[in-house]
């Protein structure tokens, strides 16, 4: 079983800087992309970042240039550095990865429940 866990959001206010980790554990063999989602309040998930294996990074164009994801492979960690928050950053964020268990030879997609992330004076 592998589990993917969010950490580090909570209240900001504009202009300010938050980091958020996402640990991956369980009965992991690898771990290829991993990737950073967020859900605001009546829309939809979108993807907004992206880093491969190799380290390879892609951003949407509403956090590029603020956001900057990062990934610790011997830790199953990825990170996201989120600097000059705005209100419409407020969200839920989450934690995707491809992960092959030692128990398969394929890679299955897994999601973390999320962590809130509310930009506000």
């Amino acid at each position: 079983q592998v589990q993917l866990v969010e950490s580090g959001g909570g209240l900001v206010q504009p202009g300010g800087s938050l980091k958020l980790s996402c640990a991956a554990s369980g009965n992991i063999f690898s771990v290829n992309t991993m990737d950073w989602y967020r859900q605001a309040p009546g829309k939809d998930r979108v993807l907004i970042a992206i880093i491969t294996s190799g380290g390879s990074t892609h951003y949407a164009d509403s956090v590029k240039g603020r956001f900057t994801i990062s990934r610790d492979n011997a830790k199953n960690t990825v990170y996201l550095q989120m600097n000059s928050l705005k209100p419409e950053d407020t969200a839920v964020y989450y934690c995707h990865a491809d992960v092959r268990s030692r128990s398969t030879t394929q890679y299955v997609d897994y999601w973390g429940k999320g962590t809130l992330v509310t930009v506000s004076s």
